[in-house]
């Protein structure tokens, strides 16, 4: 007869085997690797494994479906573009703070894998739409709000039009970006500064003439 309370029992049976981050970072690695390479029908859970040097039950244990694995990877990388402090939108001078910026950005513009990765979950929006969804809300969103918060401020300071419709803005900036991502002729990180300065130079964010 178990000297152990209810409890106890259903603790100890409750424990298990901790989750060892080393894995989760090699599984999520290896799945956004595959997904870049193949896409959503181009990957399989018998294929992360492998790669990621685990066995299928280990995925299996921390996610549900194929879907939900690439969900979490592509939400991981997140911080491919870092973003500038919260604190330098109001204490930065506002052409120094999208100087700041734009190295990290045209870097990311002319990798081929943030382009293919981009260019993968376009490509899956319809039939795998959780994927577009994740992305929009890791990815897009984030930059939408600190654009935001740039135009707002830009606005203040006289640099656009009281009548500026924000979102409209917003969009032509973010799309010109993402429409330049995914033609097939990449860009090398000058023409990509190059090429983001005139956007920025367009919504009137920086003096014209500029390089």
């Amino acid at each position: 007869m178990s000297t152990h309370s209810p409890g106890q029992q259903s603790r100890r049976r409750g424990r298990g085997r901790p989750r060892d981050p080393e894995a989760d970072t090699a599984i999520l690695r290896v799945a956004l690797d595959l997904f870049i390479e193949g896409g959503v029908e181009g990957t399989s859970i018998e294929q992360i494994a492998k790669r990621a040097g685990v066995g299928k039950l280990t995925v299996y244990r921390r996610w549900s479906s194929k879907v939900e694995l690439l969900a979490q990877a592509i939400e991981s990388a997140r911080d491919r573009i870092p973003e500038a402090p919260a604190e330098d939108f109001a204490s930065v001078p506002l052409a120094e703070l999208i100087e700041r910026a734009l190295p990290a950005v045209a870097e990311a513009l002319a990798d081929d894998r943030f382009r293919a990765l981009v260019a993968r979950i376009f490509g899956s929006s319809t039939s795998h739409p959780s994927l577009m969804a994740t992305y929009w809300e890791h990815y897009i969103l984030p930059r939408r709000q600190a654009t935001q918060v740039l135009l707002e401020r830009a606005k203040k300071e006289g640099v656009l039009a009281e009548d500026t419709d924000m979102d409209v803005l917003i969009d032509m900036m973010v799309g010109a970006v993402m429409y330049r991502a995914i033609q097939p002729e990449p860009l090398d990180v000058a023409e990509a500064r190059r090429y983001l300065e005139t956007v920025y130079r367009q919504a009137g964010l920086l003096p014209p003439g500029r390089h």
